[in-house]
């Protein structure tokens, strides 16, 4: 790492390129020559936010990235991204840093406005922090982006201990809610741990201070006291043969000792891993043999062992954990893991990063683990433009950021629209969005949103969303918790329009069965409903028929009528039922083309070979007949039709929807009329049925004619 107090001039700043000569090659040597005069032609007189003159600050930030050993368009890109946006164009840099360092230079600029957009969301009092962070993230498709703001962020600290006070503690906060969580997500451990140091010692620094009193040792004596135990524990386990294992080990630094004290209510005393070590074995053998070693060694602290291998933490976390009495009474922390434990534990679902935020599940884990990867990848890439193809973000592309009018900070899908922004922020500002401005500017309403900008909606008082947003094919909603909730608009008023139909045909039925005072709950509760609006909408979706309505209504609220009594008398008719001209015993047969029924007036006509065919009085064939045949025609009269039945044709017409057959079915079981021929018909939204069904008379015709009138959109129903 870089010293705190780097060159302030151009001659100094040839003199720390000349010192790059053995990292970068002869090319990118160039580049980096042609960025640093680019930055000192134009930054003069100009300052970073942290009162240091640009130049400094800047070369400064590059000379961190150069130190931890990034690419030469990286380290370009950090000399002169700070400059005004007036210096920043296109035509004049790509030939200074060419097409990839420019993308870097304009990316890392426009992350400027981050600084802003932090001090609105915390005037709205809201911790926001996390979503500002994957905003950050979406903001670029290039991670080297985030990087360079992490580490200009790093050196402004660094600036800022003699700074202004107020400004200070801003970019102090600023860089504990955001960036050091940043750094420690992405593994830049580097920044990650000045950030969380620099933040805590300058808004907090009277505890900072009397931590650092606590540990009574300065930094580099506690660095030795690790390299004491790294060789001491390295020998042993060499001597026992625990081959090909990894001893690290680093002291923690004062804002992770508090952080500690905190989340886990400890005095500093209780605190046993302010200097850790961890060792890497090959399985999982060797993880309780080093343990075995570790305990031999030191003695162990009462109550301080875990066994996060046999019993791992509910994310996956495998490991052991010891504390021990050091060298010097010391307290030392000792983990111990395998080689693939710590691959779980830095990369997979028990990631660092989400253990130390104490993080709820996250989607971006997997995406965090790849960046991971790419920084451990990036010594071996030499060639910068290989480098700038891993390091394309992609992944982040999924999801953009907008900001409300107050500065809260929403979450959506890529392409996401106005109106799905509407529906996020609440289900009513959805339903009563009628147009929208993004950063100020009226823009149509599918209009795809981009992460930064600041989305209004305007609304109407009253209304609902329109049928058009369900289009696909006009872009209007891409969420579908935004399609959700129209169609459920639209559900709910379907059901009220259901909920009136349904209420106007149990009226209708009430008033042909002269009832009236219904308790409507209990004919509600007799169907299997909660409430009568739940019986009046599945009537009207037809659910229900009214064949089961009417049944219901006889069954519970019609009055038990008195049986009529009726007399009878011999009967003198044959087997049809019929007696012609007095004779009942004549070979008599009902005629097909209008099927009389009792009690139809009926007329016998003659026929040669057939006996007598009964039709009614009143059919076409009949009225038609020719005079020569008139004299063919007899006297008829029903007489006993006991055991007797007749068919019949009845034709109905009705708007088409689904259910119809199901509630005709339905009305003709409650006559028990049973059918013998059907044919339905069903054109333009209308259909036709025709059925021949068997009765005993025309009354029983008659009560399934009223009844199939009651039929929701039946518009005629008639016997043939």
């Amino acid at each position: 790492m870089v010293s705190h107090a780097l060159a302030a001039s151009p001659d100094d700043s040839r003199s720390w390129l000349a010192g790059l000569a053995a990292q970068y090659n002869p090319d990118q040597l160039a580049l980096l020559t042609r960025a640093a005069d680019w930055l000192a032609r134009h930054a003069d007189g100009l300052s970073s936010d942290s009162g240091t003159p640009l130049f400094e600050h800047s070369l400064a930030a590059a000379a961190l990235l150069a130190s931890m050993q990034f690419d030469a368009d990286t380290v370009a890109a950090a000399l002169v991204c700070g400059l005004p946006e007036n210096h920043l164009h296109r035509d004049a840099l790509v030939p200074v840093l060419g097409g990839s360092g420019f993308g870097l230079a304009a990316g890392a600029a426009r992350l400027r406005q981050m600084d802003h957009l932090l001090s609105e969301v915390q005037n709205e009092g809201v911790d926001q922090s996390e979503a500002l962070r994957q905003m950050l993230l979406a903001m670029t498709d290039d991670i080297r982006v985030v990087l360079i703001k992490l580490a200009e962020r790093t050196q402004a600290l660094r600036e800022l201990a003699a700074g202004d006070p107020g400004n200070r503690r801003k970019v102090a906060q600023d860089a504990r809610d955001l960036y050091a969580p940043l750094a420690n997500r992405l593994g830049v451990w580097q920044l990650k741990w000045e950030l969380e140091d620099m933040a805590c010692r300058y808004l907090e620094p009277d505890t900072y201070k009397h931590i650092a009193r606590l540990l009574d040792e300065r930094r580099l004596d506690r660095e030795w006291y690790i390299e004491r135990i790294l060789k001491t524990l390295s020998d042993e386990l060499g001597q026992a043969g625990i081959g090909a294992a990894s001893v690290t080990g680093r002291p923690k630094h004062i804002a992770s000792i508090l952080a500690k004290m905190r989340k886990k209510h400890l005095d500093f005393e209780e605190v046993y891993d302010v200097r850790a070590v961890r060792v890497l074995v090959l399985d999982l053998k060797d993880c309780y043999h080093a343990l075995g070693l570790v305990h031999s060694l030191w003695q162990p602290i009462p109550g301080q062992f875990d066994d996060y291998i046999s019993r791992p933490k509910g994310n996956g976390y495998q490991s052991l954990h010891t504390a021990v009495v050091g060298p010097d009474n010391k307290a030392l922390e000792v983990q111990i893991r395998t080689f693939d434990m710590h691959q779980e534990a830095e990369l997979g679902v028990a990631a660092h990063w989400r253990y130390k935020e104490g993080g709820r599940g996250h989607q971006q884990t997997d995406k965090i683990a790849w960046l991971r990867q790419l920084l451990a990848w990036k010594q071996e890439l030499t060639d910068s433009g290989e480098l700038a193809q891993h390091f394309k973000n992609e992944l982040f592309q999924d999801e953009v950021f907008v900001l409300t009018p107050q500065g809260r900070v929403v979450a959506l899908a890529q392409g996401s629209t106005p109106i799905d922004f509407a529906y996020t922020v609440h289900t009513e500002l959805g339903h009563r969005c009628r147009g929208a401005k993004v950063d100020g500017i009226l823009v149509p309403l599918d209009t795809p949103l981009k992460t930064a900008q600041r989305v209004e909606i305007l609304t109407v008082k009253q209304g609902g969303p329109s049928r058009d947003w369900l289009n696909p094919h006009l872009g209007y909603l891409q969420t579908h918790r935004a399609r959700s909730k129209v169609r459920q608009w639209f559900r709910q008023q379907d059901i009220d329009s259901h909920i009136q139909d349904g209420r106007a045909l149990v009226d209708r039925e009430l008033h042909r069965l002269h009832l009236s005072n219904v308790n409507l709950d209990k004919l509600a509760t007799r169907l299997k409903f909660a409430q009568p609006d739940d019986l009046f909408a599945a009537l009207g979706r037809g659910d229900v028929g009214s064949g089961q309505l009417e049944r219901v209504l006889n069954d519970e609220f019609v009055p038990a009528a008195e049986k009529p009594v009726i007399t009878t008398r011999p009967s003198r008719s044959g087997p049809s039922g019929v007696v012609i001209e007095g004779e009942g015993n004549l070979l008599t047969s009902i005629a097909g083309c209008c099927k009389p029924v009792p009690p139809d007036a009926i007329v016998g006509y003659t026929t040669i070979g057939r006996g007598v065919t009964v039709h009614r009085a009143d059919c076409t064939v009949i009225l038609t007949l020719p005079d020569d045949r008139k004299d063919r025609l007899l006297k008829a009269e029903w007489g006993s039709q006991t055991g007797q039945t007749f068919e019949v044709d009845v034709e109905i017409l009705a708007s088409d929807r689904a259910s119809l057959l199901k509630d005709v079915a339905e009305a003709l079981t409650q006559d028990k009329l049973n059918v013998v021929k059907v044919n339905t018909e069903s054109r333009d939204g209308e259909a036709r049925m025709e059925f021949t069904v068997i009765v005993r008379d025309a009354g029983q015709l008659s009560r399934f004619l009223a009844r199939a009138t009651q039929i929701r959109g039946v518009s005629q129903v008639r016997r043939k």
